[in-house]
């Protein structure tokens, strides 16, 4: 199943619709939808290497307008739509601890945590839920996103075919390193806030 995504995702990749498809997933991904769009701007990257800085930079500006979107929830709809998003991830009690906090360091929050594999949606609503200051948010957003992006894109063009015959040949201990990753990412939090 995992080759078969990864096939699907290298087609997708090359395809006339994988631009808008990389906005699509960037732009949910920073408000409620699970997976990374790393896993979409990977393969287009592999798929066209002349075409990284392009892809980097609207996966950004995608990321950043997903990221308002989910300050939109955090702000309007929090009860309604952002509280179950942040109870999907089991974050009630470090909700709390981390949207006290949020007003002393709201901008580093968010750009430090724009960069890490922990979920930037949970950043994104927290940054609503407590009214940061909608232009640090997004400058925040934009240095953070921009430097996660535009290094997978760097790492992919830089090494290239190599990379990928890399990433095909030990795509499953990968993808169990990102989930690891991914995981720390919220025991580091839970205990960090």
């Amino acid at each position: 199943m995992l080759r078969a995504l990864y096939d699907w995702t290298m087609q997708l990749g090359a395809s006339r619709h994988a631009v808008w498809a990389l906005v699509l997933i960037a732009f949910i991904e920073s408000s409620f939808f699970p997976i990374p769009v790393d896993l979409l701007l990977i393969p287009m990257v592999l798929a066209a290497r002349e075409r990284a800085w392009r892809l980097a930079t609207i996966c950004t500006l995608a990321s950043v307008a997903g990221g308002y979107f989910g300050y939109f929830i955090g702000f309007s709809l929090f009860e309604t739509v952002g509280r179950p998003i942040i109870d999907f991830y089991g974050f009630q009690e470090t909700f709390a601890r981390f949207t006290e906090r949020y007003n002393e360091m709201g901008a580093w929050i968010v750009a430090v945590f724009g960069v890490t594999p922990f979920p930037y949606k949970v950043v994104t609503i927290a940054s609503g839920v407590t009214q940061l200051d909608p232009l640090v948010f997004g400058i925040a957003s934009l240095g953070s996103r921009g430097i996660r992006f535009f290094l997978v894109a760097a790492l992919i063009w830089y090494f290239g075919p190599p990379i990928r015959l890399f990433i095909e040949k030990y795509l499953g201990w990968l993808v169990l390193a990102f989930v690891v990753l991914l995981i720390g990412g919220f025991v580091l939090i839970k205990y960090a806030f």
